[in-house]
């Protein structure tokens, strides 16, 4: 039976530190004038031409009722816009609007900021050497499910 950890265990290290950086992450996005969802759902915007709202769900990793609802209040700040696509009017297809650039623009800036301060002074190798723990963590969680 193993004893007790060195020191606080990796997981709850990871986990505090995910927070204070998506907490951060947040904070500099909202400065922007946005969120996190509002910049995931812009970013996969620019990224597919004409997305439909199934597609942009699954880029984005959101159910489709929570994507809904950040597109309701995105369409009521002008950032998009949704119509019926006319080869299927079962489908939403959703674009953005020159509003919703400007947004993604300023956003792309504030995402840009905040990831040259997160590296700080942390070197090509110390930013290889913690994708690589993340990676073997990710895949130490993997093996266990």
């Amino acid at each position: 039976m193993p004893g007790p950890p060195r020191g606080m265990p990796i997981g709850r290290q990871l986990a505090s530190t995910a927070k204070e950086v998506s907490r951060a992450f947040g904070e500099a996005l909202a400065d922007a004038g946005g969120s996190e969802h509002v910049w995931l759902i812009l970013l996969a915007l620019k990224t597919r031409e004409n997305a439909n709202q199934r597609a942009l769900a699954a880029a984005v990793g959101i159910q489709g009722a929570t994507l809904t609802h950040h597109l309701n209040g995105m369409e009521e700040s002008g950032l998009v816009r949704r119509r019926r696509d006319p080869r299927n009017r079962r489908i939403q297809v959703v674009e953005l609007t020159a509003e919703g650039d400007a947004a993604f623009h300023r956003m792309r800036a504030a995402a840009v900021a905040f990831d040259e301060r997160l590296r700080g002074d942390l070197s090509d190798d110390d930013l290889e050497c913690v994708g690589a723990v993340l990676a073997r963590l990710r895949a130490n969680v993997a093996r266990e499910s």
